[in-house]
């Protein structure tokens, strides 16, 4: 394969995983479940939840959100990443889509882990415009099962 790319003037690029039933997404959805516990216990949690949930006849997202988190005073979606290799395309990814779905508030979620601490403290006073609500305040208001006024970002 790599041959064949090479003559077409590409590169090859793969990845390989363990076969067998473990599921990919694991740290994903640990990570989805420690904000879970903190969240108002009468909120609802929907998971994988299409950008627009009733698009135009004919039109196709195949975007989805991560999770959706939904009460009588609450409407947050949120994206969960367990490892960001390109923050600017997560950010953009994002933003587009609480752009296109027309979202109150959503909260990128991301592993507490030493390498997005570093891209925090990298980039992270840029990050107030898109995401200005604290994470402690953030946590707090979904577990009074409210959202948070604006965006926000939170490291768990």
């Amino acid at each position: 394969m790599a041959q064949l790319m090479a003559v077409l003037g590409l590169d090859l690029s793969a990845r390989a995983y363990p076969s067998g039933h473990r599921l990919r997404d694991a740290a994903q959805i640990r990570l989805l479940q420690r904000l879970r516990a903190r969240v108002g216990a009468a909120l609802r949690w929907r998971f994988e939840v299409p950008v627009i949930e009733l698009p135009a006849v004919g039109a196709v997202d195949h975007r989805a959100w991560d999770a959706a988190i939904d009460g009588p005073d609450c409407r947050v979606k949120i994206d969960a990443e367990t490892h960001v290799g390109d923050f600017q395309a997560v950010l953009r990814r994002t933003l587009l889509k609480q752009r296109d779905g027309r979202e109150p508030c959503v909260i990128l979620l991301l592993a507490d882990t030493r390498h997005h601490r570093t891209l925090l403290e990298l980039i992270g006073e840029e990050l107030a415009a898109s995401f200005p609500i604290s994470p402690r305040r953030a946590i707090r208001l979904l577990a009074q099962g409210r959202a948070p006024e604006e965006n926000a970002l939170i490291l768990l």
